[in-house]
C-alpha cells in the first residue's frame, strides 16, 4: 500500500488546483486498453523470428495469456485478433473460452499482406479474381465478427507500389473504393469500421491508403459507421499526431488507436518508451474533447475510443511488455486527466503563451503514483500489477509449453 501521508499531499496538492480527483477516478475506471493476440506469440525482424520458451502454441493459449494482462491491470477486457493468424475451426468455442477467462474477444482485424496472391496488390490488385480473393476474405472478417460477438473490424491496407509507373495510382484508388464499400455494406447496425494508414511499407514509392487524410476521406464516402483508425507509428517524422487527432475528433471520425511506441518508423516498440509527451499531448486533446458542453458530437466521439496496442515484442518477454504497454498508456491518460483546465483556459484567453504551455506541462510532469494507487486499491487490483504477475508463478507455469509456440 502506497504511503498514506503521500496520498494526502497529492489530495491536497489536486485540491488547490481545482482538480476533481473523484471524477479522475471515474474516468481512469472507465478506461479500457485491447490487447493484441499477435502481441503474445513469436514474432522477430525481417531476418529473425526470435523462438522463446511458454509462447502460445495456439490462440486459445493466447488468449490465456491475455486474461493474465487484465487480472494484474484491469486494464485490458478485450483481445483483438487476426486472420488467418487466429483462425480456428469453431469461433463459438474460441469466444466461449475467452469469456470463460473473464475477458472477450475484440476487433477482427483482416490479414490481406500475406497471401503470395498479394505481392502487388489486394483489393487494388489488376487481376479481378484477385481483388475478388480479397474481398471475399474482408467480407468473412465481418461474419467473424459477428460470430465471436465484436462490433470493430479494423482495416490496415498494406497495399502499394515500389516504382514510378509500376501500376495506375487511380484505378487502385477506384478498386479499393468498391471493395470497401461492399465490405461496408456487409457490417450489422452497430458495427464500425475502423481505417489505418501508413504512408509507407512494404510498399516503398507510394501506398495505396498513405495518411489519416485519405482514411478520413474513405470513411467520409463509406457512412457514419467507418471511422479512421490512427496508429502512432504509422506517420513521417515530426507529424503532429495531437493535432489531426483534434481535428478528427472535431469531424467525429475519430474510431480508434494502435499505440505503440517509434523512434524512426513503425519501430512496434512498448508505447511511451521513446516519446511520452506525445501519447500525453493525444489525451490532452481527447480530455478536451470529453470536457466539450458546446460540441455534443465530439464528446461522444471521445467516450466510444477503441483503444489497442499494437505491438510485436521481438526480445521482450511477452506478457510483461504488455504490461508495461497498459500501465505507460494509464499513467500518461491520468496524467492528462490533471490539466488545470480553468488555468489554461484563462490563459488563452489572455494570450498568455508561457503561462497556457505551464498548465499543460505541469500536468504532465506530476507524479501520478499515488494516484494510481488508489484506483487500483479501490477496484480491489494490486498496487504494483507487474510485480504482481511476476511474482503469481505463471510464468513458470507456461514453460511447459516447450518452444516453438505460434508465431505470425
Amino acid at each position: 500500500m502506497i504511503n498514506d501521508a503521500r496520498i494526502q499531499v497529492f489530495e491536497a496538492h489536486q485540491a488547490d488546483r481545482g482538480i476533481s480527483l473523484e471524477e479522475v477516478k471515474r474516468r481512469l475506471k472507465q478506461l479500457k486498453i485491447e490487447t493484441p493476440s499477435w502481441g503474445y506469440g513469436d514474432s522477430g525482424t525481417r531476418f529473425q523470428v526470435f523462438k522463446k520458451a511458454g509462447v502460445p502454441r495456439t490462440t486459445f493459449e493466447k488468449m490465456e495469456d491475455a486474461a493474465q494482462v487484465h487480472r494484474f491491470t484491469g486494464l485490458s477486457p478485450s483481445v483483438a485478433i487476426h486472420i488467418p493468424w487466429d483462425k480456428v475451426d469453431d469461433y463459438s468455442r474460441l469466444r466461449e473460452h475467452t469469456e470463460s477467462l473473464g475477458i472477450k474477444i475484440g476487433a477482427v482485424n483482416p490479414n490481406l499482406f500475406q497471401d503470395d496472391d498479394y505481392m502487388l496488390g489486394s483489393i487494388t490488385h489488376t487481376d479481378q479474381a484477385i481483388r475478388r480473393k480479397a474481398t471475399a476474405h474482408l467480407r468473412e472478417c465481418v461474419a467473424i465478427a459477428r460470430e465471436v460477438g465484436s462490433d470493430i473490424v479494423s482495416l490496415w491496407l498494406a497495399d502499394g507500389t515500389n516504382y514510378p509507373g509500376q501500376a495506375d495510382i487511380r484505378k487502385r484508388k477506384r478498386w479499393m473504393e468498391e471493395a470497401l464499400r461492399e465490405t461496408y455494406r456487409e457490417l450489422d447496425q452497430g458495427m464500425r469500421l475502423l481505417i489505418e494508414y501508413k504512408f509507407f511499407e512494404p510498399a516503398f514509392y507510394h501506398t495505396d491508403l498513405a495518411d489519416w487524410g485519405m482514411a478520413f476521406n474513405l470513411a467520409t464516402k463509406l457512412g457514419p459507421q467507418a471511422e479512421v483508425l490512427v496508429d502512432t507509428g504509422h506517420h513521417p517524422q515530426g507529424t503532429n499526431v495531437e493535432h489531426l487527432v483534434a481535428y478528427l475528433l472535431d469531424e467525429e471520425r475519430l474510431g480508434g488507436f494502435h499505440f505503440n511506441g517509434r523512434k524512426y518508423a513503425d519501430d512496434d516498440l512498448i508505447v511511451g518508451t521513446t516519446n511520452p509527451y506525445e501519447i500525453f499531448l493525444i489525451f490532452y486533446q481527447i480530455v478536451a474533447a470529453l470536457r466539450e458542453e458546446e460540441n455534443a458530437g465530439a464528446r461522444r466521439t471521445a467516450e466510444r475510443i477503441a483503444y489497442m496496442i499494437d505491438q510485436s515484442h521481438n526480445i521482450e518477454p511477452k506478457i510483461p511488455a504488455m504490461i508495461r504497454s497498459v500501465l505507460n498508456v494509464q499513467t500518461l491518460y491520468a496524467k492528462a486527466l490533471l490539466i488545470n483546465w480553468k488555468e489554461l483556459e484563462e490563459a488563452q484567453v489572455d494570450l498568455d503563451v508561457l503561462r497556457a504551455e505551464a498548465a499543460v506541462r505541469e500536468a504532465f510532469e506530476q507524479d501520478v503514483e499515488p494516484l494510481l494507487h488508489m484506483v487500483r486499491e479501490e477496484r480491489g487490483l494490486p498496487p504494483e500489477p507487474m510485480k504482481a504477475f511476476l511474482e503469481s508463478g505463471y510464468v513458470e507455469k507456461i514453460q511447459d509449453r516447450g518452444v516453438g509456440g505460434a508465431s505470425w
